[in-house]
């Protein structure tokens, strides 16, 4: 083997160990990837469909659920939560989602940003204060409506 092949090969070798530490040392946050998951699992819903329980469709546990109204600082949010789990940031717009999942008091599913992130808005209507509490005990009974840009709108049944 020659002095070029070698570097080239140590080259390699030294980039994949890096990305092997830097994910190693960095892992997705759980809150994360249970929103990944959450938005695919209606996946298997072709159109539009009443959703009798959201539950259903949570691959986590779970025993608190919010939405934030639109331009709610963060540190409202970290305080209805009870911590700062994540660096987030305030809603900026009307047509955003600040959705938090807890289980036991942590957080296991954050869905935040513009419908086009996670393809799913929910919408709850007025807001009376700064957020919509529901329990995992409630009715979660939800319209769903897919858009033309492909994503799930959520409309809450009170």
């Amino acid at each position: 083997m020659n002095k070029k092949s070698f570097m080239v090969i140590a080259s390699v070798l030294v980039v994949i160990l890096g990305i092997i530490m830097f994910k190693t040392l960095n892992p997705t946050p759980i809150w994360e990837i249970n929103a990944k998951k959450f938005t695919k699992s209606f996946n298997v819903i072709s159109g539009n469909a009443t959703i009798d329980n959201l539950s259903s469709f949570t691959s986590f546990e779970w025993d608190t659920f919010y939405s934030f109204a639109p331009y709610t600082p963060e540190k409202v949010v970290y305080q209805v939560v009870g911590y700062q789990w994540d660096k987030i940031n305030s809603t900026v717009s009307e047509g955003m989602n600040q959705i938090v999942f807890l289980k036991e008091g942590k957080v296991v599913c954050y869905i935040d940003g513009y419908p086009d992130k996670y393809k799913i808005f929910f919408e709850f209507g007025q807001y009376t204060g700064n957020h919509f509490k529901l329990t995992s005990s409630d009715k979660l009974t939800f319209h769903m409506m897919v858009t033309d840009g492909e994503i799930r709108k959520f409309n809450y049944v009170k």
